[in-house]
């Protein structure tokens, strides 16, 4: 008879409102543009809604070809405005942990600019096997796909729907801008309130599988 032998499981992440709080920093970094630019931006509002990708919140302040060149501007002042600002979210270190612990990898897949994001969890010393940034919603799975994650976890209906193209479990923290119906209602496996309940969850998982 044939063995099988479960390898140990690899887990992607998202990154703001997931493992980061962003709203801090993104907003620092919003009035900052605004100022330099003399364009009015609601950064309050803008905070608020957070997953999809930059350039779909700069179409709601700035016209659309010059969204791209804002977008540029963005993110080349985005290391002096909101990496300090900007703390990790409870439970996140220990999630990552957990995962190590299973003997697992733990990867980061964000919409977020990628050297950005390699800045925020440099800074926060959270150590992920691997950061993938740019990509969003469906477009996640390539990277989930590519590095065989089972398990993917967000905070947005954009991450179910990565997790769920990727053929991967969907767990839902419900510590962003999307509430615990709204995730479930989009199709997550799973959802949690946030990530402290991440670790005694997936203990459960690899016990199961």
């Amino acid at each position: 008879m044939a063995i099988t032998t479960l390898l140990p499981p690899t887990v992607g992440f998202d990154l703001d409102m997931t493992l980061i709080d962003s709203r801090p920093g993104i907003r620092a970094c919003y009035l900052a543009l605004a100022e330099r630019t003399g364009t009015y931006i609601d950064a309050d509002l803008a905070v608020t809604r957070l997953g999809p990708p930059l350039v779909d919140e700069l179409l709601n302040w700035f016209p659309a070809e010059r969204v791209d060149e804002m977008a540029d501007l963005y993110r080349a002042m985005y290391p002096t405005y909101a990496i300090t600002a900007t703390p990790a979210l409870p439970g996140a270190r220990e999630a990552i942990a957990a995962v190590r612990e299973a003997g697992g990898r733990a990867i980061v897949v964000t919409a977020k600019y990628e050297p950005n994001a390699k800045l925020h969890l440099a800074h926060l010393g959270i150590e992920p096997d691997a950061v993938i940034g740019n990509l969003w919603a469906e477009q996640k799975a390539l990277a989930l796909r590519e590095h065989e994650a089972t398990v993917y976890v967000g905070d947005h209906v954009g991450d179910v729907r990565g997790a769920r193209t990727a053929g991967a479990l969907s767990v839902a923290v419900a510590s962003g801008p999307c509430d615990a119906t709204e995730l479930r209602e989009a199709g997550a496996d799973v959802v949690l309130t946030g990530l402290p309940e991440f670790p005694r969850w997936f203990s459960d998982y690899c016990s199961g599988r």
